[in-house]
């Protein structure tokens, strides 16, 4: 059996035995260490505003339709920021060089449960790189997130970034856009995520709270705007003052999940009168730019490495590591009270 949580209905959370199946051909078992939640895309399917509850994606036609929801109640291993220890491997895969062996610590998607069984071309590249903290690894398909926006933003030496957004991943985007030699400014409306925004390298933070932070990107920058903004946390009216904030014909990319309509977001106004680039950048693909260069395990691997280095440290983000068994009272703090948490991390006995 394996503990496992689930989501039995909007902002309810219970930790459930599941039995674990079989080992296969061409399966790998992995014991689960640290599963990070999500306090973006997980908490959409707590709170119940998750597209897939109402509407169905077609990936043929790649369009939701209104019909049956692809997503419902109740749901289970919901999650995609884990780290274990391979502990079982089936025997006609167990002398390949390339997969992990038994011991070692991998990072992949398997959701909150505290045991899994996958295919072995899953884990292929996905092993914790040697020096690195597992709980960092935890941030392989996080950190990814933020690369890809970086990548998306397509950042010249010496360009000013507005990020907003100073959560988890808009914290990560700040580091990787000072290390591709962008000028960050920092937007959030939470002083603490402020404060580690300074940390993570940016050069100006400004408060979300008084609605103005494209104005005062525009006068920090003598009137031109910043050169580009990455917008990751997922509000309309944040995604508003990033096209503010930009300069005439400046690129802003939109890295949040956002929810229901576009309140507070007026596209007759600057983006309009400034031709501002609106860019999405989505984990499902890099951005056509690269695509003949970069994939996901590129981004994933980079980020590892940077952090495996010392050039970025995602477990400096990690506020609470709690038990499985608290995984209710965690969703409800990220629920409730996100200003008292950045990464929350799940552990397994």
């Amino acid at each position: 059996m394996s503990l496992t949580v689930q989501i039995t209905a909007p902002r309810h959370v219970e930790v459930i035995d599941q039995p674990t199946p079989q080992l296969r051909a061409g399966e790998v078992r992995v014991r689960t260490t640290y599963s990070g939640i999500s306090a973006g895309t997980e908490l959409t399917a707590y709170r119940g505003s998750n597209p897939y509850l109402t509407r169905s994606w077609d990936p043929d036609l790649r369009v939701f339709t209104e019909d049956a929801g692809g997503l419902s109640y109740p749901v289970a291993g919901l999650g995609y920021s884990e780290v274990g220890r391979v502990v079982e491997v089936a025997p006609d895969v167990a002398g390949d060089p390339g997969l992990p062996p038994v011991g070692a610590h991998v990072w992949g998607i398997w959701g909150h449960r505290g045991e899994a069984v996958l295919s072995a071309e899953k884990l292929r590249g996905c092993t914790v790189p040697d020096g690195l903290d597992p709980l960092a690894a935890t941030f392989a398909r996080v950190g990814a997130v933020a690369l890809n926006a970086v990548l998306a933003a397509d950042i010249h030496l010496g360009e000013t970034v507005a990020v907003f957004g100073q959560g988890v991943l808009g914290l990560l985007a700040t580091r990787l856009v000072r290390l591709s030699g962008g000028t960050v400014v920092a937007v959030d409306a939470v002083p603490g995520r402020l404060e580690k925004a300074l940390e993570y390298g940016a050069d100006t933070v400004l408060d979300a709270r008084d609605g103005s932070a494209g104005l005062h990107i525009r006068k920090l920058t003598d009137g031109r705007g910043a050169d580009v903004a990455i917008e990751i946390s997922g509000s309309y009216p944040a995604l508003h003052e990033a096209i503010r904030s930009v300069a005439v014909g400046g690129r802003v990319v939109a890295s949040g999940f956002y929810q229901g309509d576009g309140t507070g977001l007026r596209l007759g106004d600057e983006f309009h009168h400034n031709r501002v680039a609106l860019i999405c950048s989505q984990i499902g693909g890099v951005p056509a730019s690269v695509a003949g260069r970069w994939d996901q395990i590129r981004l994933n691997q980079t980020f590892l490495r940077l952090a495996r280095d010392g050039r970025i440290d995602p477990a400096g983000l990690v506020s609470h590591v709690i038990p499985v068994h608290e995984a209710a009272s965690a969703f409800r703090m990220l629920d409730h009270s996100p200003q008292e948490a950045l990464q929350v991390v799940l552990t397994f006995s």
